[in-house]
């Protein structure tokens, strides 16, 4: 008896072609899938990032407003000091159809920028305020001021230092950027709209950030935190 060599039928390679796509298309598809999650992952958390630089930077700054020295200012002022500007007595200001915070803060560390306003203080007979830097003797303390505007424009939030200070990028793709106001009471109540009257009675500050996804890979996503004033409470 003969033994005959037999190969694939046409129906045996046509089964093994469609298995075959079938697994190579559920590779694909795993490769994509996956290859989504990353990119969505690696979005959401450059948005966190972004969102955690802009928010950590301006609770430092809050934290610090008001913060002028150990004594009142001098009524009378020194060769080369200035009245106290009246930025000084209203240290947070926002406005909310400009989506603009203002800040006078005490600068934290001498090697940034040349500050917007200095006091020179001996911390125990005067205080006097000077326009920009200005060095203290060895009996003498010096507490460099900034004025900081933080405003939303278009999907940018930008930041100038000091009067007429260069707006500074922090953040892009910004949908909105919302302050409110922990004022004084029993309960402590949160407002959205600050006056000069009332500048006085804030004792915390909730600050509210949208990041949008411009590849519309991820949703918008909202961030959230509140600083305490420290010479508030």
């Amino acid at each position: 008896m003969k033994n005959r060599s037999r190969g694939f039928g046409l129906v045996e390679i046509m089964v093994a072609l469609v298995l075959g796509l079938v697994v190579v298309a559920g590779i694909i598809q795993i490769f994509i899938s996956t290859k989504t999650t990353y990119q969505a992952q690696s979005t959401v958390g450059r948005m966190q990032e972004d969102a955690r630089f802009v928010l950590s930077k301006l609770m430092q700054e809050i934290r610090m407003t008001g913060m002028y020295g150990c004594l009142r200012f001098d009524t009378n002022q020194m060769e080369g000091a200035i009245s106290p500007p009246s930025n000084l007595s209203y240290p947070i200001l926002w406005d909310a159809s400009k989506s603009q915070l203002t800040l006078v803060t005490a600068d934290i560390g001498t090697t940034g920028t040349s500050p917007t306003w200095t006091v020179i203080s001996d911390c125990r007979t005067f205080s006097q305020v000077y326009l920009g830097a200005r060095a203290a003797t060895s009996s003498q303390t010096a507490f460099a001021l900034r004025q900081l505007v933080y405003t939303l424009t278009g999907n940018q939030l930008t930041v100038r230092d000091g009067l007429t200070g260069t707006a500074q990028i922090l953040a892009d793709n910004v949908t909105a950027f919302n302050v409110t106001f922990g004022i004084t009471g029993s309960p402590m109540s949160y407002t959205n709209t600050l006056t000069n009257a009332s500048s006085t009675s804030v004792r915390s500050v909730r600050l509210t950030l949208t990041l949008n996804d411009p590849t519309g890979q991820v949703r918008a996503q909202t961030y959230n935190v509140v600083a305490a004033l420290r010479n508030r409470f």
